[in-house]
C-alpha cells in the first residue's frame, strides 16, 4: 500500500472512532439525558478539523486531483460526482447540526432535541458508509489505476502536508479530543 493511502487508512480510524463517539451521544440524547453542548462542539471541531480540514484535503488537494487528471473519465466521474458529492453531504450536515445545537441552546424542546440526533446521525452514517468506500474501492482503484510515479507525487505532497509542525499540533490534539470523549462516552475500543 503506498504511504499515502496507508496513512488515509489511518486518518479514517481516527474518523471511525469520532463516529462512534457521535453514536453514544445521540444515544444519550435520545434517553433524554443532558445535551452537552460542549462535548458537540468538541466533536465538530475535530470533524470540521481533523476529518475535513486535515483529511479530506489531503484527498481532494492530492490524490482524487491526480485520479481526475490521469484516470479519464471514471476517474472524474468516481471523484466528482461520488466522493466530492458525499464530503459536501457531510459538511451539509455538519452545519445543519450546529445550528440544531444553537436551536436547543435557545428552546430545548424534544423537536430541536430531535434535530441534533438526525443530524449528528445522519453524517455518522454517510461518514461511515464513505469511508468503507474509499478503503475497499478507491483507494484500491487508484493504487491500481495510477502509475507508480504519480503515486511517488503524491506520496511526497501528503508527507509534506503532514511534516508541516502545525498540522503535527492539529493532529495531537485531535486525537487527545477523540481520546477524551471516547473514555466519557465508552466508545474506547
Amino acid at each position: 500500500m503506498n504511504e499515502s493511502i496507508s496513512l488515509m487508512v489511518e486518518e479514517h480510524e481516527n474518523i471511525r472512532r469520532m463516529l462512534r463517539v457521535l453514536r453514544a451521544m445521540c444515544r444519550s440524547v435520545m434517553h433524554g439525558e443532558e445535551v452537552d453542548q460542549a462535548d458537540f462542539a468538541a466533536a465538530i471541531d475535530f470533524i470540521r478539523n481533523y476529518a475535513d480540514h486535515h483529511h479530506h484535503k489531503k484527498e481532494e488537494e492530492h490524490l482524487f486531483k491526480a485520479m481526475v487528471a490521469n484516470m479519464g473519465k471514471i476517474g472524474e466521474n468516481l471523484v466528482t460526482h461520488g466522493m466530492l458529492v458525499e464530503h459536501d453531504l457531510g459538511r451539509g450536515h455538519v452545519l445543519a447540526l450546529t445550528e440544531a445545537l444553537e436551536r436547543f441552546r435557545q428552546d430545548p424542546s424534544d423537536d430541536n432535541r430531535l434535530d441534533i440526533i438526525a443530524e449528528a446521525m445522519g453524517y455518522a452514517a454517510l461518514l461511515d458508509r464513505h469511508i468503507e468506500k474509499e478503503n475497499t474501492v478507491v483507494y484500491p482503484f487508484a493504487e491500481r489505476s495510477l502509475s507508480p510515479e504519480i503515486f511517488a507525487e503524491i506520496n511526497a505532497a501528503s508527507a509534506a502536508f503532514e511534516a508541516d509542525s502545525a498540522e503535527q499540533a492539529l493532529r495531537d490534539k485531535y486525537k487527545a479530543i477523540a481520546d477524551r470523549l471516547e473514555m466519557k462516552y465508552g466508545t474506547a475500543a
